[in-house]
């Protein structure tokens, strides 16, 4: 239990200091430990869960979430996890790291992509917000990530949502998708629940820590802290599946 609430508090420092989804750091660590990826997987979106409702409110207190937008998308991303879990058991382990592999380097080449804000805002269709949902809640949970990193992209570059907002609204979306993942992985696979629970709580502290270290450190040193971070990830996993 001792080493769980240790881990959780890392994760979630690690989450609050990069600004990057606790599952990213969460699934490699435990592989790191011996578990296996499936139930890494299920363990990474218990994590969610906590993390997600706890930051979401948080935004809510500070006026940035636009929870009426975030409600179509949110939909979509529930009906999508639900079919993470069934998704996660149908490939073997080897696969699943390896779309997790894809994920690390598509977050690590993140880092050096501005995204471009647009000043003019769009009338977003509910069904368009809906379908975008729907695969990236699929996709996600499936492999045990928020899916905030590719939402927020696709809000501010595409449908000219402001970089807050957008931000706000990547991490509600996780309420949503880890919800529903967190039933369909119970459901369909490896659910080590207690685990799952003592890590959630740990990283909440965890994330105030984080967030206290990254305003104490500047943002030139936070980006080279978190591009190495994202290699030694890569790295690992690319051991893991190729050696």
């Amino acid at each position: 239990m001792l080493e769980l609430l240790l881990l959780g508090t890392a994760v979630g420092t690690l989450s609050g200091f990069f600004g990057i989804g606790g599952g990213t750091i969460l699934v490699p660590l435990l592989l790191l430990l011996g578990f296996d990826i499936k139930t890494a997987i299920g363990i990474s979106v218990i994590q969610m869960v906590f993390s997600s409702i706890f930051g979401s409110y948080l935004n809510q207190k500070k006026g940035t979430l636009d929870v009426n937008m975030v409600l179509f998308i949110g939909l979509g991303g529930f009906l999508g996890g639900l079919l993470s879990g069934y998704v996660a058991s149908v490939f073997n382990a080897l696969t699943l790291e390896i779309i997790f592999l894809l994920f690390a380097l598509f977050a690590l080449s993140r880092v050096f992509i501005k995204t471009q804000e647009h000043a003019e805002h769009k009338q977003l269709s509910r069904l368009l917000l809906f379908f975008i949902g729907f695969p990236l809640g699929i996709f996600s949970m499936t492999i045990g990530v928020g899916g905030s990193i590719i939402l927020v992209p696709i809000l501010v570059g595409f449908l000219h949502v402001p970089l807050k907002k957008a931000t706000s609204a990547g991490l509600f979306f996780v309420v949503f998708s880890s919800v529903s993942g967190f039933i369909s992985h119970y459901i369909n696979g490896v659910m080590d629940l207690s685990s799952g629970v003592y890590i959630g709580l740990a990283s909440l502290v965890g994330v105030y820590i984080g967030i206290r270290l990254k305003d104490a450190v500047s943002v030139q040193l936070q980006r080279k802290l978190l591009v190495g971070f994202y290699l030694l990830v890569v790295l690992y996993l690319a051991k893991r599946v190729f050696f």
